[in-house]
C-alpha cells in the first residue's frame, strides 16, 4: 500500500482558485459549518462519517453538488466531486443534470411563496458561484461544445431570475470570457509543447574519435551548483504550472477505461503528463551525457562532483523532482561503471543523496524529507521556502495504487467517495505546490543549455564509457565488441 505523500493540513489556495476554504476540516468533524440539506427519508443516502460524505449514490451526490436558497456545498467537496465525477460521467452529462435540478429548483421558488419568490436572486448567486467555481478550477470540462451548450442553457435559465438589473448577466458574461481566455491558453500549451528531444546517436562517439577539449559543457556554461539548482528549479516550476488537476485524475479514468475495455474520449490524451515526465528523462539523459562525454579522468571525477553538489542543491530547495533525475542520470549503467572515476569522487556527499532516496520501505526517508518541506512551506513568508516539487513519478504512483486498492463502488453499489477523498487531497497538495512563483532570477543562456544540449542514447552512452574506461570482465567485453561492429556497419 502506499503511504501517503503528506500528512499534514493543507494550504488555503490563492486568489486564483474560488475564494472559499478547501480541505480545511478533510474526514474532520464538520464539513466547515456548512449546512445540509433536508433529504428526510434518504438521509442513508449519501453516508456521512464525521460529517463528511464517504459513500453515496452518483444521483445523491450530484445533489449534494447544487445549491438550494438554504444550502450552499462546502467548498473541498465541490472540488473532490468535480474531480471525481468524471470517473463516472462525462462533464456535459453531470452539466446536464445540474442544469434540470436548477430548474426543478427556480419552478419551485416561482410558484412557491412570496418569501420564496423574493429568494430567487439568492438562488441564481449561489449557483453562478457553483458555475465560477467550476470554470476557474476544471476549464478543460467545457472544452467541447455540448458542455458549452448545458452551461449556457444554465445560464440563461439563471439571468431570468434578475432581468431588472442585468447584474447576472454581466456576471456570466465575465465568467464565460474567462473561461474561453483559459481554454485559449491550455490549447495554445497543447500546440506549442515541447517535442521530444532525440537522443543523439554518434556525436563525439565514433571509435576513438574523441570530443574536442574546446566542446562546451555544462561547466562552461554555469559552474555554480546553487545557481544551477535554482534554473532547474525554474524549468520543474514552468513545467508543473501547465499540469492540471483533471490530467491527474485521467490516470483513474484512463486505467477504468482500459479494465472496462472502452475509451473514455479524452482521458488518454495525457500530454502534459508527458512532457513533464520526458522532461526527468531528458535530464537524467542530460547528466549522463556530460559526465560521459568528458575526456580527462580529471575533469570527469569533478564534472561528477559538481553534479553531485547540484542535487544537494536541489534537495536543500525543495526541488526532489530534479535531485531525484540527477541521481537517476549518475546511476546509469554508462556512468556507474567508471571505476576508476568514482574511486577519485568524494562520495560522502552522494551516499547522503542517495540514503534520501531509498526505495526501502517504500521510499520512506524521502516521504519524511517531502513532509517536512510541506511544512516548511505552510509556514513560510517567502516563496524561497514555499517551494515544493515531489518526485512526480512517485507522486503519480501513488495515486495509481490509492485507485487499485479501492474499489470505485462498494458492494452496495454505491460510489466509494472516501476513496476519492484521499486522491483529491495529494492531488490538492500538488497544486498548491504548483502555483508558487519562483523567487529566483531566471537565467536564459543557462537554460537554453539544459533544455537544447545534445543528449546520448543508451548506445552512445555506453560507447563513450567504454572509450573512457575500457572494459573490464568478459561481459562488458562483449557488449564493447557488439557496439563497435555496430558502429563500424554503419559507417
Amino acid at each position: 500500500m502506499a503511504e501517503p505523500l503528506c500528512n499534514a493540513a493543507v494550504k488555503k489556495c490563492k486568489e486564483t482558485m474560488p475564494q472559499t476554504p478547501i480541505f480545511s476540516s478533510m474526514l474532520g468533524s464538520s464539513c466547515s459549518g456548512q449546512v445540509q440539506p433536508d433529504m428526510g427519508e434518504r438521509c442513508v443516502d449519501p453516508v456521512y462519517q464525521d460529517g463528511n460524505i464517504v459513500s453515496g449514490s452518483l444521483e445523491a451526490l450530484i445533489e449534494r453538488l447544487v445549491p438550494t436558497m438554504d444550502y450552499y456545498p462546502d467548498r473541498t467537496y465541490i472540488f473532490t466531486f468535480l474531480l471525481s465525477s468524471r470517473v463516472f460521467i462525462h462533464p456535459h452529462e453531470l452539466l446536464a443534470k445540474v442544469g434540470q435540478i436548477c430548474i426543478k429548483q427556480k419552478q419551485q421558488l416561482e410558484t412557491g411563496t412570496e418569501a420564496e419568490k423574493a429568494k430567487l436572486k439568492s438562488f441564481a448567486a449561489k449557483i453562478i458561484q457553483l458555475l465560477k467555481e467550476w470554470t476557474e478550477t476544471f476549464p478543460y470540462d467545457f472544452q467541447d461544445e455540448k458542455s458549452m451548450k448545458e452551461l449556457k442553457e444554465i445560464a440563461h435559465r439563471i439571468t431570468q431570475c434578475d432581468e431588472e438589473n442585468g447584474t447576472v448577466k454581466k456576471i456570466i458574461s465575465q465568467m464565460t470570457q474567462n473561461l474561453l481566455m483559459a481554454l485559449s491558453a491550455r490549447s495554445q500549451y497543447q500546440e506549442i509543447r515541447e517535442k521530444f528531444r532525440q537522443p543523439v546517436t554518434d556525436k563525439g562517439t565514433i571509435l576513438k574519435n574523441k570530443p574536442q577539449s574546446t566542446q562546451k559543457d555544462i561547466l562552461s556554461v554555469c559552474c555554480d551548483p546553487l545557481i544551477l539548482a535554482q534554473q532547474l528549479t525554474h524549468i520543474e516550476l514552468e513545467r508543473v504550472s501547465n499540469i492540471y488537476p483533471e490530467d491527474l485524475m485521467q490516470i483513474v479514468s484512463h486505467m477504468d477505461s482500459l479494465d472496462n475495455h472502452k475509451c473514455r474520449g479524452d482521458v488518454t490524451k495525457t500530454y502534459n503528463l508527458e512532457a513533464y515526465d520526458n522532461w526527468f528523462n531528458c535530464l537524467s539523459m542530460l547528466v549522463a551525457t556530460e559526465i560521459c562525454r568528458v575526456v580527462k579522468k580529471k575533469q570527469r571525477t569533478r564534472m561528477v562532483e559538481f553534479f553531485i553538489d547540484v542535487a544537494r542543491e536541489c534537495f536543500n530547495i525543495g526541488n526532489f523532482n530534479s535531485m531525484m533525475a540527477i541521481i537517476s542520470g549518475m546511476n546509469l549503467s554508462p556512468v556507474a561503471r567508471l571505476k576508476k572515476t568514482w574511486s577519485k569522487v568524494k562520495t560522502a556527499k552522494f551516499d547522503v543523496l542517495e540514503h534520501h532516496m531509498d526505495p526501502s520501505s517504500n521510499f520512506c526517508n524521502y516521504r519524511t524529507a517531502l513532509q517536512g518541506a510541506a511544512q516548511r512551506s505552510q509556514t513560510a513568508n517567502s516563496n524561497r521556502e514555499k517551494i515544493v516539487i515531489p518526485v512526480f513519478n512517485l507522486f503519480i504512483k501513488d495515486i495509481y495504487f490509492l485507485h487499485k486498492i479501492h474499489t470505485n463502488r462498494l458492494p452496495n453499489g454505491q460510489i466509494n467517495f472516501k476513496k476519492f477523498w484521499e486522491i483529491s487531497r495529494q492531488i490538492h497538495d500538488f497544486l498548491t505546490w504548483k502555483q508558487v512563483e519562483c523567487p529566483f532570477e531566471k537565467d536564459k543562456k543557462i537554460q537554453s543549455y539544459l533544455l537544447t544540449a545534445p543528449i546520448y542514447s543508451e548506445e552512445a552512452l555506453f560507447i563513450a564509457s567504454f572509450e573512457s574506461e575500457g572494459p573490464e570482465n568478459h561481459m562488458e567485453k562483449d557488449s564493447w565488441k557488439t557496439l563497435r561492429t555496430t558502429l563500424l556497419n554503419r559507417a
